[in-house]
């Protein structure tokens, strides 16, 4: 594939791995802008770049309003400055967020662990009353 050559929704899809549902959403929220000739989309460099950050965003957790907001501060003509400081400040905010839902995952997951570990012993008790 060259860098000027589009991609249709279906070459989309197989590249990236998603749904032609998934690229119309994206399109409807204004995060891609593919060439419509007729019913047909057909795919830039541009949304393919897009698509991948959009994806990436999407991994870590990102608002898809904040996806955009990043994508559209891409334009500002200022050597991709002022993109990458909001990146690094919403990364940072999500990177924030995950932590404290890693450790109240842990809490949870000793809870549990002690829980279980109450009732086994529980239920070792009812089986030896009912055995002897």
């Amino acid at each position: 594939m060259t860098e000027d050559e589009v991609l249709t929704i279906r070459e989309m899809c197989d590249a990236f791995n998603v749904t032609p549902r998934t690229l119309r959403f994206y399109e409807s929220k204004e995060l891609l802008f593919p060439i419509r000739e007729g019913q047909k989309r057909l795919f830039t460099r541009r949304d393919r770049a897009r698509l991948k950050l959009i994806l990436r965003g999407k991994r870590f957790g990102f608002s898809l309003e904040d996806i955009r907001q990043l994508l559209d501060l891409y334009e500002m003509g200022d050597q991709q400055k002022t993109q990458l400081n909001e990146t690094i400040k919403i990364a940072q905010q999500r990177m924030s967020e995950m932590s404290r839902q890693r450790d109240e995952l842990g809490q949870a997951i000793s809870e549990l662990a002690e829980q279980i570990g109450w009732a086994e012993k529980q239920l070792d008790k009812a089986r030896q009353t009912d055995a002897a």
